[in-house]
């Protein structure tokens, strides 16, 4: 299960709080460490942190964009302890652990660590389904990424020693590779049916994104939305314009939730 939770490092500046951070992970029963265009690694300095945890470093994945990280992911989790000019649900560090051991039961997860001195962008939160904060000192509420990890790690572990929080039910929820389909899909219709200007696109598909990302339809529900596009494209007479790639994956789609 704890080998389904992966902790994402996004463009990590200093190696030596990766070498932290992997100490970290293993002191908690974490193995599945992804870092997305890290500053300076392979690093000396990142060994040397790293202690006995050297064999996460050598296993990290190590990826160009953060889409590549999650897209296999059911659950998207962002930490940031600032609010945003938009709002996921927030949770706290105990609150995340609850919620991601049942859902790692059976799908990857996903909890993502910006960089030292600005976190993660508002675009990286965007892709998130949930937020995460550390509850601390609001005169100095700042803490180390490497410790930050470390409070998250030990949360999920104390939360995996819980047998009662193993058996909750959870849905059967899309992967992000899935939904990023399904936005793609619903952009080409709201521009074909011209709900959306394309060249004057505004807000409209961030907002539904938003809307989407904190809803989590499940995967039944995904399957229903996706159909209804495929109705809007014939009877507005859309799939004519459609390019190639986009006919096929949304027949691939329609034939999967048949």
């Amino acid at each position: 299960m704890l080998s389904n939770v992966r902790i994402v490092l996004i463009n990590t500046f200093h190696p030596g709080n990766i070498g932290a951070i992997a100490r970290a992970m293993k002191n908690m029963g974490l193995t599945n460490l992804y870092l997305v265009d890290p500053n300076d690694y392979p690093s000396e300095e990142a060994t040397s942190r790293a202690a006995g945890a050297v064999d996460l470093l050598e296993n990290a994945t190590i990826v160009s964009t953060l889409e590549e990280a999650i897209g296999d992911c059911s659950l998207v989790i962002g930490t940031s302890a600032r609010h945003r000019t938009f709002q996921l649900p927030i949770m706290n560090a105990r609150e995340c652990a609850e919620a991601v051991i049942p859902e790692a039961k059976d799908h990857n997860i996903a909890i993502l660590f910006g960089r030292e001195t600005m976190g993660l962008l508002n675009e990286e939160i965007a892709q998130c389904h949930r937020q995460v904060y550390i509850d601390a000192n609001d005169e100095y509420p700042v803490l180390n990424i490497s410790q930050a990890v470390q409070i998250v790690a030990y949360e999920i572990w104390m939360a995996h020693q819980n047998e009662s929080i193993h058996e909750k039910a959870v849905p059967e929820y899309p992967r992000k590779k899935e939904m990023d389909l399904f936005y793609e899909h619903l952009e080409e219709t709201l521009y074909g049916i011209n709900f959306v200007v394309r060249n004057h696109p505004g807000k409209v598909l961030d907002k539904l994104k938003r809307f989407f990302n904190r809803s989590r339809p499940e995967k039944q529900e995904l399957g229903i939305l996706r159909g209804v596009l495929a109705a809007v494209d014939r009877e507005a007479g859309l799939n004519e314009g459609m390019s190639h790639a986009a006919k096929n994956k949304a027949n691939q789609e329609s034939t999967h939730d048949k």
